[in-house]
């Protein structure tokens, strides 16, 4: 009788621990997840807090100011003039809503031109009084100076309007010019564009040569084909970016500057053919695996009509599938669009309007890239790429979203 109860109270005791240890991997595992949200929300938080940061930066340089002669009519001035006044590409005050006068930029350093070292005093002290006197002393001077050397009391001098940087500048800009000055230009929309761009006709080419493949693998390819290409495509996905934009530098350029008798070969038809390259093993194998799951009832219910097997894969198969291969384009639409290193290796880098797939161009991902190490953290230049950040966030969320709700509707058919 002893024993039987040391039987059942052991066999008590380890359901009783079993059932506590369960409950304490259950535990872990929702701790884990929830731990995973809160991240990924800090992180996009911190994300577009730091790009929103952009539309409260001044125009001009932090710590810098536009000045002019009392006298002058012009009161505000944008980043766009400000960048023709210092480009002498606006030569007149009525331009920009002033009299009919010349207008004569004035950077700081040029105070040492005008007098020396002694005049200025011995630890410059005189500085804000020189500089009065030539700002003052010119109707036609717009001087750019540091706020610091200001006078105390403004006198001789007005300080100009330039506002903050706007949602439309940033937006609707066509200039990429982070470290111009005095009035960095930020317009984002060569980098989007070109970010669009070259995704859109990276799967105009990838789209018919891996649905050819993909359509080969599911329905025509042997076994023993099959077992060959499926693993060598899955290899292709795994390859570096940086290895795929050495293959490109070295190999796609010079054919591309060569075939089409280019100044240079690193253009935007460039990165099209090495993203077409890149997302390539994605459409393959979604789209392939889509048709593979296409009841074999169906295709011997077409063949035993009297169709033939051409007939059963577009009439059958590749209508049955078509969730899955539109889930296989937007994934590959995700594969370039979020493409850093090859890209930035190929496209030439130039942040322009894209006109032709024979022009360089650059992305979103290879500006970040290229040009992160080289923002002052907290600066204009460094929210600016923050902001880009955002845009290519939402971007990959949509793509993301798109696919998941494809994939959903394939399952909800199958």
């Amino acid at each position: 009788m002893k024993t039987d109860l040391r039987k059942r109270f052991g066999r008590n005791s380890y359901r009783r621990a079993a059932a506590w240890l369960e409950q304490a991997v259950e535990g872990l595992f929702t701790f884990s997840g929830w731990i995973s949200i809160v991240i990924v929300l800090l992180i996009t938080v911190f994300l577009f807090k730091e790009g929103f940061g952009l539309f409260q930066a001044p125009t001009v340089e932090k710590g810098y100011v536009l000045c002019v002669n009392p006298s002058n009519k012009v009161e505000r001035l944008d980043g766009a003039q400000i960048k023709r006044i210092f480009d002498y590409e606006i030569t007149s005050w009525n331009e920009v809503g002033g009299d009919e006068l010349e207008i004569r930029p004035f950077r700081f350093e040029e105070i040492f031109d005008y007098y020396s070292d002694e005049e200025l005093g011995a630890d410059y002290e005189l500085l804000p009084e020189k500089l009065a006197e030539v700002i003052g002393g010119d109707e036609s001077v717009v001087a750019f100076v540091p706020e610091q050397y200001l006078p105390q009391d403004r006198a001789g001098i007005k300080v100009v309007d330039t506002g903050h940087i706007t949602p439309g500048d940033f937006f609707g800009g066509r200039e990429w010019l982070p470290t111009s000055t005095p009035a960095a230009r930020f317009g984002a929309l060569p980098l989007i564009l070109g970010t669009l761009w070259v995704s859109f006709f990276a799967i105009l080419i990838a789209l018919p040569l891996g649905m050819g493949v993909a359509i080969y693998m599911s329905e025509l390819a042997g076994e023993r084909m099959r077992k060959v290409l499926k693993p060598a495509i899955e290899l292709l996905a795994g390859i570096p970016s940086v290895v795929y934009g050495f293959f490109g530098l070295v190999v796609i350029v010079p054919l591309v500057q060569r075939a089409f008798n280019l100044p240079v070969g690193e253009t935007a038809f460039a990165g099209c053919l090495i993203l077409a390259i890149m997302a390539l093993p994605t459409i393959i194998t979604v789209a392939e695996d889509a048709m593979r799951n296409t009841p074999r009832a169906m295709r011997e219910a077409s063949l035993s009509l009297g169709a033939t097997q051409w007939q059963t894969i577009y009439r059958v198969v590749i209508p049955y599938a078509s969730s899955g291969i539109s889930a296989a384009i937007v994934l590959g639409i995700g594969r370039a669009v979020g493409e850093t290193m090859a890209v930035l290796m190929v496209t030439g880098n130039a942040a322009v309007m894209p006109t032709s797939l024979f022009e360089p161009i650059r992305t979103i991902p290879a500006t970040i890239a290229a040009e992160l190490g080289e923002a002052p953290a907290g600066g204009a230049h460094y929210q600016s790429l923050f902001l880009l950040g955002c845009i290519l966030f939402l971007i990959t969320l949509v793509i993301s979203v798109s696919a998941e709700l494809i994939s959903k509707k394939q399952r909800q058919v199958v």
